[in-house]
């Protein structure tokens, strides 16, 4: 589908040398890994990562959500204090992809016709020449495909990080969840063909990164398309024969398609990390009917025994969703037991709201808004115990962290730098005096001495309690800063915003 409405006369002025651009990001990490590929799209396309944080730049692009509560108030909240700038801003563009621009489509220019280009999920590649058609039309673009139109690992890539990065494995779900409307904005299926991934998980350590995510909706039913059910299995065991690559995770599996020969490829290929999100979504099996989630309680903790009798130092993680129509206090109660026996490190849980297109927005005995509050809070209680419970036994553990660019919010008191172990779970840190101190992508070995519910900390005495292993990736990090210092480019600009969070989110 491909529309050109009119948008409102403008005289571009934005010298051509200096183009500047902003992707901000909402959603999944598959929305996180589309936005690097608008960023390296928009600079081969010449334009340069803004780099003023008090200046807007001179193409502004949101890449949307239509997963989470109130994704469109907050698009059209953003758009609305745009439209001011751009009245005072000749030439500014302002673009809307993703997951919301592909089920809303002309609604957007409808209730916003300041915006200049409407792309969808499936075109990712087209926004420069979107951007390109609406400044030399002056006409607002809208360009929706219902299907695929090239697979977006074909396409330039700004990095997020140097030390780690995304892969994707697949795109589109073959799943019929009541509650979830992204397999008709992302369509079915479709994987990519392993000499592809592994060609790009190599490019990636070539680069420097030493961390890769394998990214799917529905990772662990990779293969199906080609007609192999262990596929998934034996990529994560080819990751394993790849040099430099020291740590692999992937996300997310669907507890219905997880199968042993996965649980045994993760326990047997040592930079696969000992680390498992598996969503839960209800501990009801009524409830999991409704959903339309092919498995039930018994088999999801099984799931978990299993990978822990393997792994025994695994963490794992979940999402869930309270208040589904028609769950009674039966129902949670059994949410609440299976939280309490899978003991998962950390859960994002999630107050269910309806999204229009759903079955389940259609189901009777939608629960008022106070019973859902009331039980999300009881959940929330029950999980941030076990976060508690669970970091305390991480007490006088020697943990492996890769250090990140992003410290914590208190890092300025505490002179204390960020990264995550082996398990993902958050490490702050601080550096015996004397020692030397390390880059984003190294790693140190330090001994946890304090545990909250969503973060550890360690902060050795002594010099020998704090071990660094420099990397390939600090190396990495070394270049991509005296590239950036050269260019006033690189890490540090503001091209890529994301919008994920660091927490379990409260609402």
């Amino acid at each position: 589908m491909s529309l050109t409405i009119p948008s409102p006369d403008s005289a571009p002025t934005v010298d051509e040398a200096h183009r500047s651009y902003e992707v901000r990001t909402y959603g999944c990490q598959m929305n996180v890994h589309d936005s690097e590929r608008l960023a390296g799209l928009l600079e081969e396309a010449g334009l340069v990562p803004s780099q003023d944080p008090d200046t807007e730049a001179d193409v502004v692009v949101f890449n949307t959500c239509a997963v989470r509560e109130n994704a469109d108030n907050k698009l059209y909240g953003n758009l609305g204090r745009l439209a001011h700038v751009k009245e005072k801003r000749p030439g500014m563009q302002i673009a809307v992809g993703g997951c919301l621009a592909q089920k809303d489509r002309e609604t957007i220019l409808r209730k916003a016709p300041w915006v200049d280009v409407v792309f969808g999920t499936h075109n990712v590649g087209s926004l420069p020449t979107l951007l390109e058609r609406a400044r030399h039309n002056n006409e607002a673009q809208l360009e929706i495909l219902e299907s695929l139109d090239v697979f977006p690992s074909t396409l330039p890539t700004k990095r997020d990080s140097v030390y780690a990065g995304w892969v994707s494995i697949s795109v589109g779900c073959n799943n019929t969840c009541t509650f979830c409307i992204v397999p008709s904005l992302r369509g079915k299926e479709r994987d990519r063909r392993p000499g592809d991934i592994l060609a790009e998980v190599q490019a990636l350590v070539d680069d420097g990164a030493i961390e890769v995510t394998l990214l799917g909706q529905n990772v662990n039913s990779y293969g199906v398309e080609f007609g192999d059910r262990l596929a998934f299995g034996k990529l994560l065991r080819a990751c394993g024969q790849i040099p430099g690559l020291e740590r692999v995770r992937f996300t997310s599996p669907h507890p219905a398609a997880f199968t042993d020969d996965v649980i045994d490829a993760m326990a047997e290929t040592p930079n696969v990390m000992p680390q498992l999100h598996m969503p839960l979504q209800s501990g009801s099996d009524r409830v999991l009917k409704d959903m339309r989630r092919s498995y039930r309680s018994k088999k999801f903790l099984g799931i978990l025994d299993r990978v822990r009798q393997r792994m025994p130092e695994a963490a794992i993680t979940t999402d869930i969703i309270v208040g589904f129509p028609g769950e009674t206090e039966e129902d949670f109660q059994a949410t609440l037991d299976v939280v309490e026996r899978s003991r998962f490190s950390s859960a994002f849980t999630f107050q269910y709201s309806k999204r229009p297109g759903t079955p389940a927005a259609e189901l009777a005995d939608q629960l008022p808004k106070e019973v859902v509050q009331e039980r999300y809070e009881r959940l929330t209680a029950l999980q941030d115990r076990i976060c508690a419970e669970e970091n305390a036994r991480q007490l006088g553990r020697e943990v492996e962290v890769m250090v990140t660019a992003q410290s914590g919010r208190k890092a300025e008191q505490t002179h204390r730098l960020s990264g995550r172990a082996r398990d993902q779970r958050l490490v702050h840190f601080s550096v015996p005096d004397g020692a030397e101190a390390p880059r984003p992508g190294d790693l140190v070995s330090v001994t946890i001495t304090e545990a909250a519910a969503f973060h550890l900390v360690a902060d050795p005495t002594t010099a020998g309690e704090y071990h660094l292993r420099r990397s390939r990736a600090g190396d990495a990090w070394d270049r991509s800063q005296e590239e950036s210092c050269g260019t006033g480019q690189g890490a540090a600009g503001l091209g890529v915003s994301l919008g994920m969070p660091a927490l379990p989110p409260r609402r």
